[in-house]
């Protein structure tokens, strides 16, 4: 049930704190520090999802009722931990979300706690970059009532309920060949919506019955090009690059159109654009330049292609997910 629309905003991330994610800044985070940090008590120690939220450079834990819902003025991280499917131990998956509105020292303090709680668990957890509107099946599949669309009446489809967020008015669009579950689950977050704000009113509309001058049409755009941004840059090709520490850091690109799988070396940190999600690969030979500068490179390579917001994942050798295989010719 897609529910909520959001608008779009323009990012500036150049001279931002998100840049040092995986530089010396972040790598001298020692695991005695972070072992002092109060949020982190219980982190990873068993299966399950654990959000916190970054309130004046601290993080907080989220509230588990309010998982799921994110404000773009904020930055927050999420650990997924669960057991390997061929034995007991312990994996995770550990992201930091960046919303539209977020400030630079929000989401720096986020990538930079990221890597603390990374410390902490011994450097198993997966990381993730997502950004608001743009994130990674996998964040999205832990919410899986919950799906956001652009601010867009190109996006409204018969099948579905949608949920038009305005603050203080809330309207329910349902799709006449929704069905009846999607609509009582789109009232009930609804109405707790209308719970947590007090003075906030609701609408629900039967989407072939609403006029086109109504105002839940005059708050959307009706750009086909808004619609899509959200659809893989067609036209970008997947490519990989190599960094290499040749005396001083070497940035390459190995491959244009495709990923082969056997370009990759151990001793080398490696990155996979497939339009859709960026991986940094980090072979388990590389050094301690590669290592700390991998993510940094990630990052400020995507802010010159026309795909900037793509999730960004780091994997290390041998701890690979399926999904980055699944990227591989």
């Amino acid at each position: 049930m897609p529910t909520g629309f959001v608008k779009a905003k323009e990012y500036d991330w150049k001279d931002s704190n998100l840049a040092l994610f995986g530089s010396d800044t972040e790598k001298n985070v020692k695991k005695a520090s972070a072992e002092t940090e109060p949020a982190w008590s219980g982190a990873g120690q068993k299966v399950g999802l654990q959000v916190w939220r970054i309130v004046k450079f601290k993080v907080k834990h989220w509230p588990k009722e309010e998982y799921g819902k994110f404000y773009n003025g904020d930055s927050y991280i999420l650990l997924n931990t669960y057991k390997d499917p061929e034995g007991d131990e312990l994996l995770h998956d550990l992201h930091f979300w960046i919303g539209t509105d977020s400030t630079q020292d929000e989401y720096g303090t986020a990538a930079y706690k990221t890597v603390e709680l990374d410390t902490l668990l011994d450097d198993k957890p997966v990381q993730h970059r997502e950004v608001m509107d743009y994130e990674s099946d996998l964040f999205k599949s832990y919410f899986k009532a919950i799906e956001y669309c652009p601010l867009n009446k190109h996006c409204l489809n018969p099948d579905d309920v949608f949920i038009l967020d305005l603050g203080l008015q809330i309207y329910q669009w349902n799709g006449e060949n929704a069905n009846k579950d999607e609509k009582f689950k789109a009232m009930q977050y609804v109405a707790g919506l209308k719970s947590e704000r007090g003075k906030a009113e609701s609408s629900t509309l039967e989407g072939d019955r609403v006029s086109s001058d109504h105002p839940f049409y005059k708050a959307l755009s009706d750009d086909p090009l808004d619609a899509a941004k959200d659809e893989s840059d067609t036209e970008s090709k997947p490519a990989m690059f190599r960094l290499q520490d040749r005396g001083k850091l070497h940035f390459e690109q190995v491959a244009d159109g495709s990923l082969p799988k056997n370009k990759l070396d151990s001793g080398d940190v490696f990155l996979l654009d497939n339009v859709k999600e960026m991986y940094v690969w980090i072979g388990k030979e590389a050094d301690a330049a590669e290592k700390k500068n991998a993510f940094a490179y990630a990052h400020n390579y995507l802010n010159k292609t026309k795909h900037p917001f793509i999730p960004i994942s780091c994997v290390s050798e041998g701890r690979e997910p399926k999904a980055f295989f699944d990227t591989l010719s």
